[in-house]
């Protein structure tokens, strides 16, 4: 039996950009370069056509990629949910949308799923004495499968023949849709549209006898990544993806055993890193000891590579590397391929630090801060008008004049998906002064879309999937445009480079190399998704 608390919280709507295929495969158009005359303002001019296919002056943040989910859990301490909690707090990044947290009391399940914030909501005392139990998992989404309404808040809890079952995912399954409608077909019934609700159904059908095995048995069907964490009336579990393309660690804290997405979330409430889990690898874990199984066969492992790029926090360890001192020596190697001769290295802020930093020391160029980030400004103001909205870039990010006037601008960021967010950030740096912009891009080019967590825009909007390196350059309106290339990622990562018939990492946005089957994408599968009921978010 499981006791809910469901509050519905304060979810605003973010504005976001919705770059569709007419803006990207049509005819380059190039900005209003440099001219050399001082009345003109160089970079890349917003227009009224720019308005009709989705730039505006709206959230910085709209066109970057988008972190996947986060999970937590701990069995065998009394300040479970609070720990859980904090927890959260530390993997907030991975997940905006939603949190949530489930506990046991050894007779009951109690469950608490809020949008918006871990912050906004767990910080109460009432809340987390809701979340009675020395045993909880958590959960922070942000939605790739799934609209974002609270049925789809996880964790996600089933009442099961062998007792309770809640169950919180990090990652995306390439083959739910398919797993999906054979279970409808068969009878199922499903209340979301998570793909994480076919693990439920796959384990309240399974005929093995017990829990794990049942569990077990439901992801030998299952294709694409995860990192999962369950909680059950005696158990907790942690599972991690054959080919290890969602992080997952474990860590103690006084004899607890604690499963979570990266080791920050250890960190936070000072427990012991004790390891990642293997690929393939299922930990159960009871108030008796932990039990270690590996049911799959093994497979080369890929880890995500966005993991180091983007998405885990910089003081994370990911695969025993500092993912801090990965992305300086990506901004290092990116300086040795592509450098130009400039007066200051700036980041954008705030993924594109560690990088610049880097790319500054291989140069000899001197690091600094010309882009300033207002950290108060929350995603709830709202703006009204037009004129208003013209003004969004500032709210959040404000060039530094004293910095960039007059200078040759070296401008580092992480990534580039649509190129929307580079022409506002770059037309920023023209209008305080510039005299040049150099952009330098710490991945390689983003040509393929992602199916394994990560929500990244269909293929006709991506900015590198439609245009050459010159076309990018232009559109984007900067002097130089250079990206590292995929040999320099790996060399940043420590390899000597891709090694193209056995990858090391998953990479498949930047090679198109996809290391498990599309099911549902090369089928074309399609889902009936609770198509009479709309919930009021």
């Amino acid at each position: 039996m499981i006791q809910q608390h469901v509050s519905e919280g304060c979810l605003t709507d973010q504005l976001a950009f919705d770059f569709g295929a007419a803006g990207l495969s049509g005819k380059v158009r190039p900005g209003a370069l440099k001219s050399g005359t001082s009345s003109e303002i160089p970079g890349r001019i917003l227009s009224k056509e720019d308005e009709h296919i989705g730039i505006n002056d709206d959230d910085l943040h709209a066109d970057k990629l988008r972190e996947e989910c986060g999970v937590f859990g701990i069995l065998g301490n009394s300040d479970a949910a609070a720990l859980t909690a904090l927890g959260l707090h530390a993997l907030q990044h991975r997940g905006q949308e939603a949190a949530g947290i489930v506990s046991y009391d050894g007779e009951h399940f109690h469950s608490e799923r809020r949008l918006g914030l871990v912050g906004d909501h767990f910080t109460s005392g009432k809340v987390i004495d809701r979340l009675q139990g020395d045993m909880a998992i958590g959960h922070v989404r942000y939605s790739t499968t799934g609209e974002t309404i609270l049925r789809n808040v996880q964790p996600l809890f089933a009442d099961l023949w062998g007792g309770g079952f809640a169950i919180a995912h990090n990652g995306n399954f390439t083959n739910a849709i398919t797993l999906r409608n054979d279970l409808v077909r068969a009878g199922a019934i499903f209340q979301s549209t998570s793909d994480t609700e076919t693990i439920l159904q796959l384990v309240a059908r399974s005929e093995q006898p017990r829990t794990v095995d049942r569990f077990v048995d439901a992801l030998s069907h299952i294709q694409g990544a995860y990192a999962l964490v369950v909680l059950t009336n005696k158990k907790l579990i942690g599972a991690r993806d054959p080919l290890g393309i969602r992080p997952l660690v474990l860590g103690m804290l006084d004899g607890a055993p604690i499963f979570c997405s990266e080791t920050v979330a250890l960190d936070i409430i000072g427990a012991e890193f004790v390891r990642e889990l293997e690929p393939g690898e299922i930990v159960v874990a009871t108030k008796d000891g932990i039990e270690s199984i590996n049911p799959f066969p093994v497979q080369k492992v890929r880890p995500c590579v966005f993991e180091y790029i983007y998405f885990a926090r910089p003081d994370s360890i990911v695969g025993g590397k500092s993912v801090y001192n990965v992305r300086k020596r990506l901004g290092e190697e990116l300086a040795r391929e592509s450098h130009v001769e400039a007066d200051v290295v700036i980041p954008v802020p705030d993924s594109g630090v560690p990088a610049a930093i880097g790319y500054a020391s291989e140069s000899s160029i001197p690091f600094e801060l010309g882009i300033i980030r207002n950290h108060y400004v929350g995603r709830t103001f709202i703006e009204p008008t037009q004129n208003i909205r013209q003004l969004g870039v500032k709210l959040k990010h404000n060039a530094n004049r004293a910095i960039v006037e007059g200078k040759r601008i070296i401008l580092v960021d992480d990534s580039v998906v649509r190129g929307t967010t580079s022409i506002k950030i770059v037309q920023m740096m023209y209008e305080a002064g510039a005299k040049e912009v150099h952009l330098r891009v710490a991945s390689p080019p983003i040509t393929h879309s992602d199916y394994y967590g990560i929500d990244t825009p269909e293929r006709q909007q991506l900015l590198a999937a439609n245009y050459d390196l010159e076309g990018m350059r232009q559109f984007i309106g900067v002097d130089t445009l250079a990206f590292i290339s995929v040999d320099g990622l790996y060399r940043a990562m420590g390899f000597e480079g891709r090694d193209p018939e056995n990858p090391q990492l998953t990479d498949h946005c930047f090679t198109g190399d996809y290391p498990t089957p599309l099911v549902d994408r090369d089928g074309e599968q399609k889902t009936r998704q609770l198509s009479l009921l709309a919930e009021i978010a």
